[in-house]
């Protein structure tokens, strides 16, 4: 009494390949998309970083270039901050740096130093550099500088270079 080429499953287990075959190709099409997902995310994660890092680059070269300027600020305590903004442009991003500086006071009696020739001036650096995508890097340097002495005489205190210039320039 065979109805069919399998006597023995039921009439309810005919369509149970098919229901299998799908639950498997949703579960590889979750995969697909999450993949997809991680992908594009990891890509971004990778942009920032970049972004990150070229504003650090921006913020390194606000202090190179302060140290540069950093005789045209004046030595007078509490006087404000000699502010620089720079805006480098390219055909790729713009980055860019703010620097604040400041002198911070003076100190006499340097050790190994000829009494009353040499002072030195403390200053701060504070950068901030920008980049695409809202990426931020602030980095603050302290510089000491080691100038002749105001009225010292200046005799016997020879100069190589240029120079800072003479104290409160």
């Amino acid at each position: 009494m065979s109805t069919g080429a399998h006597p023995h499953f039921s009439r309810a287990q005919h369509g149970a390949a098919l229901v299998i075959g799908l639950v498997l190709l949703l579960i590889l099409t979750l995969l697909a998309v999450t993949g997809m997902n991680t992908a594009t995310t990891e890509l971004v994660m990778a942009g920032n970083e970049q972004y990150r890092r070229a504003a650090s680059l921006a913020a390194s070269t606000g202090i190179e270039v302060a140290i540069a300027d950093i005789g045209g600020v004046p030595t007078i305590p509490g006087v404000a901050p000699t502010v620089a903004t720079a805006v480098p442009t390219g055909n790729v991003t713009i980055d860019t740096y703010t620097t604040a500086t400041r002198y911070i006071g003076e100190e006499s009696g340097l050790p190994q130093s000829s009494v009353d020739k040499f002072v030195g001036l403390h200053f701060e650096i504070d950068s901030t550099g920008l980049s695409a995508r809202n990426a931020r890097d602030r980095q603050v340097q302290g510089v000491f500088v080691v100038a002749g002495a105001a009225g010292s005489g200046g005799g016997g205190v020879g100069q190589i270079g240029s120079g800072l210039g003479a104290l409160g320039e």
